[in-house]
């Protein structure tokens, strides 16, 4: 048995924790492509998202706020007081939708998208910086949302269900290309582990793999044979 290296796990005296994606790619990974979010589209769908149900929400409370406040002389002020509390936890909607408008640039500025040539990697956060990974092999699908607001800024949002979930990629443009391609890579890297290794040529592609109906027809020629 070889001897361990307890150093393996040790990081470097100056190491910061890892702000970019090329940071957290391991050894002879490479990036198949890059992006994040349309800035204007990206904020701009922080705004409109929850807006209608906000301002619906603020109007309703705010007339009732009003009609108190004819009568706040008259109340007595631990009950104003609860009015008040109660209010400030029902606009709990508002604040929400003020929060996403307010922190919209930082979440841009901190959002990344990777494909590998082993996984999808997700940069996000707005204090933090976190790292979320989609391996090739736990897809079960890739779609395409593309909204009104999302036509109209010429992007669309790519949704990956995995077994870990949902993962969506944002605001993307060329949405339809990337998509495209995303689904080319995660078809063929599957079909690539899934094929019987006695078949497999002696040079392996990867990704880059094509499997075509004649080359099952004429397997399945030979195997009658």
């Amino acid at each position: 048995m070889s001897k361990l290296n307890e150093n393996y796990f040790k990081p470097g005296l100056s190491e910061d924790a890892p702000r970019t994606i090329g940071a957290v790619l391991s050894e002879g990974e490479q990036i198949l492509w890059e992006g994040a979010p349309k800035k204007s589209a990206f904020i701009l769908n922080r705004i409109l998202k929850m807006m209608p149900f906000a301002l619906i929400w603020l109007a309703f409370d705010g007339a009732f706020i009003a009609m108190l406040s004819r009568f706040g002389a008259q109340i007595p002020t631990p009950f104003l007081i609860g009015i008040g509390v109660f209010f400030v936890i029902h606009l709990m909607p508002v604040w929400i939708w003020i929060s996403h408008i307010v922190t919209a640039n930082r979440q841009h500025r901190n959002l990344a998208y990777a494909f590998t040539d082993r996984r999808i990697i997700v940069k996000s956060g707005i204090v933090g910086i976190d790292f979320k990974n989609v391996y090739y092999a736990d897809i079960a699908a890739v779609n395409l949302k593309v909204g009104l607001i999302d036509r109209l800024c010429k992007v669309g949002d790519i949704y990956i269900k995995s077994r870990e979930g949902a993962t969506v990629l944002y605001d993307i443009e060329n949405c339809y290309f990337i998509t495209q391609k995303l689904q080319k890579i995660v078809v063929d890297l599957k079909m690539d582990a899934a094929f019987p290794n006695d078949l497999r040529p002696a040079t392996n592609s990867g990704f880059r793999t094509r499997y075509t109906a004649d080359d099952d027809s004429s397997s399945q020629n030979n195997q009658n044979k």
